[in-house]
């Protein structure tokens, strides 16, 4: 007969058949994970919302949060549970930003270069406006090449998609991030394509542009001056 479950000194409960799952654990499945676990990721998101981005520190709460996430995530590779291991990943790059440079020390830690490449790439697929505080996230803590890496994934997406972000960027008042974001987008874009990121709102973008592609080179600048002019932009 099954006996009922107990407490262990680190506070888990176990089953009578070894570790119950935590309740949060069908809910990292299906991608909304809640409960303890996650306790604070709501909060951050809110912190990190449409307004302008606020650097700061990471906090016990959000060291605390990665150090689960993590275990968690091992320990659901180490069951051949693939899956909710991607799911958690997912839900690990929606968090705030400034846990990421925690969690790509733990998971190099643990010898998991791949799990953090896999949540670098589900990091650049984020909406732009929370991809770029991403990638700052990277770059304050030493981690540049990694910021770089997710930002030009991101601009990847339809030039459509940039310039919407970009002109809602601006509206909010974030001009560092939109500057970071026409860099990316001069770096990996064709000049005509990054052209073509600015002109749903050439009057207030085009300087913009031009200054991301200056401060890359003197070629890329010139690229993007010919292909406004082809594009029909008036006073380039």
């Amino acid at each position: 007969m099954r006996g009922r479950g107990r407490t262990t000194a680190c506070g888990h409960d176990r089953g009578p058949d070894g570790p119950e799952e935590p309740a949060a654990l069908a809910a990292v499945a299906a991608g909304t994970p809640r409960g303890a676990r996650f306790a604070g990721a709501e909060r951050g998101r809110e912190r990190e919302g449409a307004g302008p981005a606020v650097a700061r520190p990471p906090d016990a709460e959000d060291r605390r949060t990665v150090a689960e996430a993590v275990r968690l995530l091992l320990r659901l590779r180490g069951q051949g549970r693939s899956g909710e291991a991607h799911a958690l990943l997912a839900e690990m790059a929606r968090g705030p930003a400034v846990r990421l440079p925690l969690a790509a020390a733990q998971l190099e830690r643990a010898g998991a270069g791949t799990e953090w490449a896999t949540l670098l790439w589900e990091v650049s697929s984020l909406p732009v406006p929370r991809l770029v505080p991403a990638a700052d996230a990277l770059a304050a803590a030493g981690r540049g090449d990694d910021g770089e890496r997710v930002l030009r994934q991101g601009v990847a997406r339809s030039a459509e998609e940039i310039a919407g972000a970009v002109s809602a960027l601006c509206d909010a008042g974030r001009g560092r991030e939109v500057r970071l974001l026409l860099d990316a987008c001069v770096r990996v874009r064709a000049p005509a394509e990054a052209v073509r990121c600015v002109t749903g709102d050439p009057v207030r973008m085009t300087p913009l542009l031009l200054e991301a592609a200056r401060g890359v080179s003197e070629d890329h600048y010139w690229g993007v001056v010919h292909a406004l002019r082809v594009a029909g932009v008036r006073g380039v």
